[in-house]
């Protein structure tokens, strides 16, 4: 992303057909990688595909050159670097313990860790952009900034965050709900780093939740 707004800058004001075209790839891309998430087996995999997805919006919101483009951008980028690390490290800790990653082995994981649960929920409410958190805020910048540059991305920017929400509720459920296997029943239990670790990573994103200007460079 750094990378994007060094480039992109030097580029202004752009050429509308290098403009047009970059724009409708990040699109397409946010769509793309959305709906893979939806069917992967793979846990890493799904985190993995999830921040590809949310670089589309960042990509396509530099590429656009506003300040509230460019806002917005900066403002999920780094929501989103402390969202998706929060879900890797949740990620290591069912695989430190159940050696697998595929998510219809590991299921009903919140009889065995109710306190993991509760990161696992307050992550994933993260991830979707759930209200009032920063990554709201960014997608909606985003989200703005692209509608202002042309009304029918509104139609792909509004199903690209309805298919992330459904992943990210769809991860939850498959991890933390349902009967755990009869293999999974004597587990060793979660370790204080590993919470430290957690709240590290949730506690900034609480922090800019109430002070977005920390990041954003607005409301000052």
């Amino acid at each position: 992303g750094y990378g994007l707004i060094r480039i992109s800058s030097t580029l202004n004001p752009h050429p509308p057909n290098l403009m047009f075209p970059i724009i409708i790839l990040a699109l397409w891309g946010i769509l793309m990688t959305s709906s893979i998430c939806l069917r992967q087996t793979d846990l890493k995999a799904l985190i993995a595909y999830s921040s590809v997805s949310h670089m589309g919006l960042v990509a396509a919101a530099i590429i656009v050159q506003t300040p509230w483009g460019l806002t917005g951008a900066m403002t999920l980028m780094v929501a989103h670097g402390l969202t998706s690390s929060a879900l890797f490290a949740l990620a290591n800790t069912n695989y430190e313990r159940t050696h697998t990653r595929t998510l219809l082995l590991v299921r009903g994981l919140q009889l065995a860790f109710p306190l993991m649960s509760t990161w696992w929920l307050l992550t994933n409410l993260t991830n979707m952009a759930m209200p009032p958190t920063i990554n709201l805020l960014g997608e909606l910048f985003i989200i703005s900034t692209l509608f202002n540059w042309s009304t029918p991305t509104i139609i792909i920017t509004g199903m690209g965050t309805l298919i992330t929400a459904t992943y990210s509720l769809y991860m939850f459920l498959m991890t933390q709900r349902g009967s755990i296997s009869t293999q999974f029943q004597l587990l060793p239990p979660t370790h204080t780093r590993e919470h430290l670790n957690l709240t590290l990573h949730l506690l900034p994103l609480g922090l800019l939740t109430m002070k977005p200007a920390l990041v954003s460079g607005l409301f000052t």
